[in-house]
């Protein structure tokens, strides 16, 4: 059971870098009228620096297709690690209403993780 619910938790999670990472792209969805000035701010700063955006869109969208598959889930979760700490720093300091949704990506990428982590061991160990 505990693995089915990772799995449902890692395709939604994936699903969600997926989407944001083609947004990066496509520019699809709307920007919310009532984001927070700092945000906006934020924001206008990444698009300035014009490499940024498309490297983290493509991270996040080769990071989310990799959570996404089973087989794949332990290397997606580590590649989506930096991207998860800039939008919890991002979040943290320019819009703090949006804490609760990252602190449950945070969850997810660090129970994907725990859950794999003698995969990681070899890449660590002599």
């Amino acid at each position: 059971m505990k693995q089915k619910i990772l799995s449902v938790l890692s395709l939604l999670t994936g699903l969600m870098f997926i989407n944001a990472g083609l947004d990066k792209f496509l520019h699809y969805m709307p920007v919310p009228a009532d984001l927070p000035e700092k945000m906006v701010k934020t924001g206008m700063a990444f698009a300035q620096i014009g490499w940024l955006m498309p490297l983290v869109g493509a991270v996040e969208l080769a990071g989310g297709l990799l959570l996404a598959v089973p087989r794949t889930r332990a290397l997606g979760a580590i590649v989506l690690l930096p991207v998860l700490t800039g939008v919890l720093l991002t979040n943290a300091t320019a819009a703090p209403s949006g804490l609760p949704i990252v602190f449950i990506f945070i969850a997810v990428i660090a129970w994907v993780i725990v859950d794999n982590w003698g995969k990681y061991l070899p890449i660590v160990s002599r």
